[in-house]
């Protein structure tokens, strides 16, 4: 566009107009980038708190299929840990995020994130979750208020944890957590006092701004008021010109009345009359030359006020595409950066798995064939153990076979010629060889659990009823009662599975006070193998109302020939719980016990099995 010297001087006296366009944009870019920072600080504020989450370790958090975020208040924040979950997982669970609008409602979540600006009491908040296993991640509070609390450091944010008070909770937290924590309150108070120094700055620089956003529009108020004088300049001028009309007029009127006066007068008069008016047409005409050259720069200066507002528009269209633009821009770059960021650091965990894995499965294989030799060698070592058993209670019990034989014939042939001291003693003696005999056998048959185990599929409830049928006559001597519920098929050996079914009643039967009926109450759950559907145990419970036993012999009953009580008291060899210990370990599972002493007992156990 090619400007004349008219429109150049009102180029150059329509100045502040431009200045504005410029203060304009300026202030269009500004407040673009303000929304950009906040856009940035947002994720900022998502990612710190899943980070936190992540290097928290909860007592139970492999009980969770879902990790679940709540937010307390009407934060955006709950659409920016929205936006991050769909990419990122905590614990390798899938992440979910709640708000509440009430702290009443705070339940069933892993993590509470509270911002300070929303004046929720952490007090009562504390409250609230005293017995939950929730962590409560802070922003803007007071120095060691909650778990953990943020504080906003320009475009990023600082944190302090009160290590305390997440001990108390039952949290652990992460060394690299711990490390780049605010650690004292004089850290803190300096933060502060900086983030106050800074954002007294921002807001001087910005009124300093608005100062000179304020002059520039009190110029440009200033030049359109000139203009406005401009114009009442020249209504002004030609009023004035109308007025000299008239004077004119009213001057030729009177001139006439001297008409009959001299005739050379009366020339002089219109000459110089004549003169007047040719003057006075003169000045008119060149009012009416400055008139239009006024409406000629009125006319210019309102088409070039129209060309810069549509200037204007069209840069206001432009500039707003440009943001726009370089917005997404920035998120995209953003997003590739994080993207970036994930994969390199997925990439580095698993070379280093790999590696340790590599390492490991050599130190496995290595493991391995020691525990084959050791198996070998053990496997003989039992088997010559069992041999040795046989033969020691094969060689045992003869001895003790001829002292009972011995004994019986000295009973029957020699017993009148004996005192009663010397009778009781024959019968000590025999009593003492039986005992030893019965607990021969007892160490034979515990020396041979395990080793012919046969796998078939049991009826766990069959077994108990055919349980009852052998111990029908104690059951209805006793007058006990025996109840069973969700009783499985479970795979094992029959004859050991009984073995340890009949102990235990049997056991449960004989520990009894004599004025109490015995009762006698058989149930199991099935438990699955955690990241399992295929794999796990029967827990089977055995409880009953006998006379319990203390907590300090919990580990010694398992144990073999380890007796409680006197044989005159409760007879047995001490040996049935070692045997179903013996049972369910070959078995592959474990039992224990729950009992006080005078409260009776309850055995558990654990099968296990592969669907």
């Amino acid at each position: 566009m090619i400007l004349k010297k008219e429109n150049l001087f009102l180029l150059k006296s329509n100045s502040p107009f431009v200045f504005f366009f410029f203060i304009l944009c300026g202030s269009q870019a500004l407040f673009s980038q303000n929304n950009t920072e906040e856009e940035i600080k947002r994720l900022q504020r998502a990612i710190f708190i899943t980070n936190f989450s992540q290097q928290i370790i909860w007592p139970d958090i492999e009980d969770n299929r879902v990790f679940k975020i709540g937010v307390l208040g009407p934060d955006r924040t709950v659409l920016d840990i929205q936006s991050l979950a769909q990419q990122r997982r905590i614990y390798n669970k899938k992440v979910e995020v709640k708000r509440f609008s009430l702290v009443k409602d705070i339940d069933d979540i892993q993590v509470l994130y509270v911002n300070n600006k929303y004046n929720y009491d952490i007090e009562y908040i504390l409250k609230k979750i005293a017995n939950k296993p929730i962590l409560l991640i802070t922003e803007d509070y007071e120095y060691n208020t909650s778990m953990i609390n943020m504080v906003n450091i320009g475009m990023s944010f600082e944190y302090e944890i009160n290590s305390e008070l997440l001990r108390k909770h039952g949290f652990i937290v992460s060394p690299s957590l711990r490390e780049h924590s605010i650690t004292t309150a004089e850290k803190w108070k300096d933060l502060y006092l900086s983030t106050e120094k800074s954002l007294k700055l921002a807001s001087e620089k910005t009124q300093t701004q608005q100062q000179l956003l304020e002059k520039k529009n009190k110029q440009l108020k200033n030049q359109k008021e000139t203009i406005n004088l401009q114009q009442n300049e020249l209504v002004l001028n030609e009023e004035q010109a109308s007025i000299e009309r008239k004077k004119l007029l009213k001057t030729l009127s009177e001139s006439n009345e001297f008409h009959t006066k001299k005739y050379e007068e009366k020339l002089a008069i219109e000459r110089e009359l004549e003169e007047n008016i040719q003057q006075q047409i003169n000045f008119i005409k060149y009012q009416e030359r400055i008139i239009d050259s006024s409406n000629a720069q009125i006319s210019l200066k309102t088409e070039f006020l129209e060309l810069q507002r549509k200037e204007i528009a069209e840069k206001e269209i432009i500039l707003n595409d440009k943001v726009s633009e370089i917005d997404s821009q920035k998120k995209a770059n953003l997003l590739l950066l994080a993207l970036l960021a994930i994969v390199l650091i997925a990439s580095f965990i698993i070379y280093r798995n790999y590696l340790s894995n590599k390492k490991l499965n050599k130190l496995l294989s290595a493991q391995k064939l020691q525990v084959e030799l050791q198996s070998l060698a053990l496997e003989q070592k039992n088997r010559d153990l069992e041999q040795f058993a046989y033969i020691a209670s094969h060689d045992l019990k003869e001895p003790l076979n001829s002292i009972s034989s011995l004994i019986d014939i000295l009973q029957q042939e020699y017993g009148n010629k004996f005192d009663d001291v010397g009778n009781q003693s024959l019968e000590y003696v025999k009593s003492s060889s039986d005992r030893m005999r019965d607990l021969i056998d007892a160490l034979l048959s515990y020396s041979r659990l395990g080793v012919l185990k046969e796998e078939v599929t049991v009826n766990t409830e069959d077994l108990i009823v055919g349980i009852q049928e052998d111990l029908k006559f104690r059951i209805d001597e006793k007058k006990a009662l025996i109840v069973t519920e969700n009783l499985p098929v479970i795979t094992g050996s029959p004859t050991e599975l009984r073995m340890l079914f009949q102990n235990l009643i049997g056991n449960a039967l004989k520990f009894v006070a004599e004025d109490v009926q015995p009762r006698v109450e058989i149930s199991c759950s099935k438990i699955y193998t955690p990241k399992s559907q295929t794999k796990g145990v029967w827990e089977f419970a055995i409880k009953d109302n006998g006379i319990g036993i203390a907590k300090k012999y919990h580990e010694r009953v398992f144990s073999i020939f380890q007796r409680l009580h006197a044989r005159d008291t409760y007879e047995g060899t001490g040996i049935g719980l070692a045997h179903c210990k013996k049972i369910v370990e070959a078995h592959g599972g474990k039992i224990r016990i729950e009992s006080s002493e005078g409260n009776g007992a309850t055995f558990y156990f654990t099968i296990p099995f592969q669907e």
